[in-house]
């Protein structure tokens, strides 16, 4: 049991978890449910502009997807940080449970969190940059 219980296997599962988050949001809520156009306009009532929507949702999808796999894993994080605080921001006025009528700020919140600590963690050993990405030590100048 102690081999699962790693910084390693925590990143691990921090990385796949908020990818995996990151790109649901993004890919069923703000696609299929809402759709893009619907969600530009949801950023148009907030006052922000609706193009920054079609970002947002880019921002998440390809950020979902490296963190999934472990590749860049400190820089797509750092990326979301402030998408994620934008949308604690966003639902500032529906109160604190993310069950309220408009979605509160406690979930963006713990997702804006989840993000700065994969950012401290970076890849992790079970990552794809890991394996496959990383300087070979027999390939780098002496």
């Amino acid at each position: 049991m102690n081999n699962f219980l790693t910084p390693d296997f925590g990143a691990f599962i921090s990385r796949v978890s908020l990818g995996a988050v990151l790109l649901m949001h993004s890919a069923y809520l703000k696609l299929m449910i809402f759709t893009l156009p619907g969600t530009a306009a949801f950023f148009g009532s907030l006052g922000l502009p609706e193009f920054s929507a079609y970002i947002v949702f880019s921002i998440e999808v390809i950020a979902g997807i490296a963190l999934i796999l472990g590749v860049k894993t400190r820089l797509f994080s750092a990326l979301v940080i402030p998408v994620l605080a934008g949308a604690t921001w966003a639902h500032l006025g529906s109160g604190w449970l993310f069950t309220n009528a408009g979605g509160g700020w406690e979930y963006p919140l713990f997702l804006t969190a989840m993000a700065f600590v994969q950012l401290c963690l970076g890849d992790g050993k079970f990552a794809l940059s890991t394996r496959f990405l990383a300087p070979k030590p027999y390939l780098q100048k002496s």
